[in-house]
């Protein structure tokens, strides 16, 4: 029996509101995930800010992967201070300067790009402190994503000093060994905080590709680079480039 015009009319009012609920509740139930996710991150770094990762998830990933993972946490004080200098020298000159995203230093990256160079990264230290405590290795949006974000949230509820020290506890050096204590021990068996101004220029040296460069012994090419980033030391020291960290 066919449908007059007023019930077709009614059903499909039906239909809309049935649709328009549906829609409603996903809206809400999309917006309930996003304000717990929010809550989460805060929390997380909240806490990540007074106490020590008690591991990461790349550390996860080495472990399962068979790797034997060589972890030790030390605070900055109990880390050499030329550490810290070659990591900004080598890493990031401008860390004491920007708020997490360094913009100018994508602009010039960008511009040196079109102009013929190798795309190089614009990576902060800032934003190798989120990706290592909190997320993974490799690309992809989600992981981008989640790494500005969180590296907005840190360096709202962190001082630089607890970014640096969390940085280089969580950092990998090869072979399964992660944070500076662990890394001077395994390649110089002696304390972080012993470590002068060459072994740091080293250290620092092989973090873009830790797994591709070794420091002992170090190759032509990492011998190369150490020399540069020990130059760069003494503009960062004279500049003031690490006030923000060694300075408190």
């Amino acid at each position: 029996m066919a449908l007059t015009a007023p019930k077709r009319k009614r059903k499909r009012r039906s239909k809309k509101k049935k649709l328009q609920s549906r829609l409603k509740r996903y809206a809400i139930a999309a917006g309930l995930a996003v304000v717990a996710l929010f809550a989460f991150s805060v929390l997380w770094a909240g806490v990540y800010r007074v106490a020590p990762p008690p591991g990461t998830l790349v550390m996860a990933a080495r472990g399962l992967g068979g790797d034997k993972v060589n972890k030790q946490w030390v605070r900055l004080e109990d880390i050499s201070p030329h550490l810290v200098t070659a990591v900004i020298a080598a890493e990031d000159t401008r860390f004491c300067l920007h708020n997490g995203i360094d913009f100018e230093a994508i602009d010039k990256a960008l511009a040196e790009s079109k102009n013929g160079g190798r795309l190089r990264g614009a990576s902060t230290i800032s934003q190798q402190t989120a990706k290592n405590a909190f997320f993974w290795n490799g690309g992809g949006w989600v992981r981008k994503g989640g790494e500005a974000w969180m590296t907005v949230l840190i360096e709202t509820l962190w001082p630089k000093r607890r970014i640096m020290e969390v940085y280089l506890n969580v950092a990998e050096w090869g072979d399964g060994i992660f944070g500076a204590e662990a890394a001077a021990q395994s390649r110089f068996g002696k304390s972080a905080k012993d470590l002068n101004a060459y072994e740091a220029a080293l250290l620092a040296s092989v973090l873009p590709s830790p797994d591709k460069w070794r420091v002992d012994p170090p190759g032509p090419y990492v011998r190369k680079r150490s020399g540069t980033v020990r130059a760069r030391m003494n503009v960062v020291r004279r500049d003031g480039l690490d006030a923000c960290v060694t300075k408190h």
